[in-house]
């Protein structure tokens, strides 16, 4: 029986570095840095014809209270170097690295990503992210972050001021210009670029590369990262929990396109979550609340709550109730959370509906109402499980989300490394198959025919 013709999801593996999702204490989480974890979950990923496996980035490691975050002592390793190196164990599977725009420059990095371009058969991807943390910036020449009142605005955003944004804007169009100096005959050809943020000319030294132009990923949910994303890039790495709120995300980004010349398939929208499989609901139920007891320590909990108070909270006891004291809005006491496009998640709950004080406020609520700790509050306050349930309710749920244009795809990001997507891979992933939601075999080479983005056009 042939099975119906439903709107095709993507997919793409979330490599759970160093962040409060992965279970540390869990005796199948191994390393963190050692290439054998990259290879297992590229390896379970191209296994499961995923779009591509994504790398975060951290250019400084977090400090809370002067040392070293618990969450960073396992290392960082740099994305590009990680990829290339996986490039020569998979065949298929896209390449995504998170590469700092701030604190790099246009030439350097458009040669390592079309490098990786060749060297990968056409699968490279650059998941562009800012900064504005000048706690991260004293690891580079430039001594901080670019100064926000020095910028322009992004085109196209309602806002005045200054954002990082502006400076993406410009890199990603640098390095598309220096994509299409060299000719589809292999004919290289100078550059010049001259702009707000960067005047350089010369030549560049890697040709054309199988895609062309390696996929641009935008991460951001602001005004700013979704006119971002609408005008520069090919896939959005975002963030929202409810079917509600992802279709109004998905109608506002793909209705910006047109402002651009752009058409609603050239920009995809792919969701960073979560998953918990048991044999059934019920099961599934129970292991996500023992996973998120376990990724909230009586440590984190503190500490999560310290991101909302901006104090030192570190007497209080976690099987204690929230403190009575409000918030200080302008003290935060961990250091060095790279910005993903926008706002860590922990800045954005401090700045957003209401502020610290108001989130204080419904955290207090919360507890009061339930005869909750701070640990207990903390769990409920922040679940990160997007899908709960047996394999069939989890691919029914992602296959609504994408049917109902909530999303286009998922950025699943598994809370073992590196053998949390096993699961996923073996038991959804054939139900999406049958279902006719996702595909049973790479139909092209490169990751732009696996997204169905077109290839830019060379220049003659």
């Amino acid at each position: 029986m042939t099975a119906p013709t439903r709107k095709q999801m993507h997919l793409a593996a979330h490599f759970p570095g160093v962040n409060n999702t992965t279970v540390w204490s869990d005796p199948r989480s191994k390393s963190q840095i050692e290439f054998s974890s990259f290879e297992h979950l590229a390896r379970t990923a191209e296994r499961g014809k995923f779009d591509f496996f994504f790398l975060a980035e951290g250019l400084r490691l977090r400090e809370h209270k002067g040392r070293i975050h618990d969450l960073d002592v396992v290392g960082r390793p740099e994305s590009l170097t990680v990829l290339s190196a996986l490039a020569a164990v998979t065949e298929r599977l896209g390449l995504a690295a998170t590469v700092n725009a701030t604190f790099n420059e246009p030439y350097e990095l458009a040669r390592r990503l079309a490098t990786l371009d060749h060297l990968s058969d056409g699968r490279a991807a650059w998941n562009v992210v800012t900064s504005s943390d000048a706690f991260t910036g004293e690891n580079f020449r430039r001594g901080g972050c670019l100064d926000r009142a020095d910028l322009p605005r992004v085109p196209g955003s309602a806002r005045t001021g200054g954002t990082p944004y502006s400076r993406a804007a410009e890199f990603v169009a640098t390095a598309r210009e220096m994509w299409d100096t060299w000719t589809p005959d292999g004919t290289p050809r100078p550059f010049r670029h001259q702009g707000q943020h960067f005047t350089i000319e010369g030549e560049f030294t890697v040709p054309r590369s199988p895609q062309g132009h390696p996929v641009i990923i935008q991460a951001g949910d602001s005004p700013e990262g979704r006119e971002f994303a609408a005008s520069a890039a090919d896939v959005i790495f975002t963030r929202h929990g409810t079917l509600e709120t992802g279709r109004t995300f998905y109608a506002d980004v793909k209705a910006r396109l047109a402002t651009y010349g752009r058409q609603p398939e050239d920009l995809k929208i792919m969701p960073r979550v979560t998953f918990v499989l048991g044999d059934s609901d019920a099961e599934a139920q129970e292991s996500a609340a023992e996973i998120r007891r376990r990724q909230i320590s009586p440590q984190n909990a503190i500490l999560a709550l310290e991101q909302v108070w901006g104090r030192d909270l570190s007497s209080y006891d976690p099987d204690g109730p929230l403190p009575e004291i409000d918030p200080d809005p302008d003290s935060g006491p961990v250091q060095g959370r790279v910005r993903i496009g926008d706002p860590s998640p922990s800045s954005r709950l401090r700045s957003t509906r209401g502020g610290p004080i108001a989130v204080a406020a419904r955290w207090r609520a919360l507890s009061e109402a339930k005869g909750l700790s701070i640990r207990q509050t903390v769990i409920e306050a922040t679940g990160r499980q997007s899908f709960i349930g047996s394999p069939e309710t989890v691919a029914s749920q992602l296959i609504e989300f994408v049917s109902t244009d909530a999303a286009d795809g998922f950025v699943l990001v598994p809370h073992l490394t590196p053998g949390g997507l096993d699961d996923f891979v073996d038991r959804v992933v054939p139900l999406l198959q049958e279902r006719g939601a996702f595909r049973t075999e790479y139909t092209g080479l490169t990751l732009r025919s696996h997204l169905g983005l077109a290839d830019p056009v060379g220049k003659d």
